[in-house]
């Protein structure tokens, strides 16, 4: 497993133990902080293990911050209109 992996696999653990803990944001300072970091780290699995496990990895991040992922479609649906 390589290194980049093992940080995504860290990134998975500290998400799931942010959302477990009382917020009262609804999670929105989590959301933006594991997004910030998420971001260059989904890079550096592309780059290292290749684009396939990249989109696993970018549909592993999508599914654990789904609302951000959900805001942002309608928000771009509202721009196409």
């Amino acid at each position: 497993m390589t290194l980049s992996l093992i940080l995504a696999c860290v990134w998975a653990l500290s998400a799931n133990v942010l959302a477990m803990l009382p917020s009262r944001d609804n999670y929105w300072r989590c959301a933006y902080v594991l997004i910030a970091i998420g971001i260059p780290l989904l890079g550096y699995v592309t780059y290292e293990n290749g684009p396939w496990i990249g989109l696993l990895v970018l549909a592993a991040g999508m599914s654990v911050l789904r609302w951000p992922v959900i805001y942002l479609g309608r928000w771009l649906r509202g721009l196409a209109r």
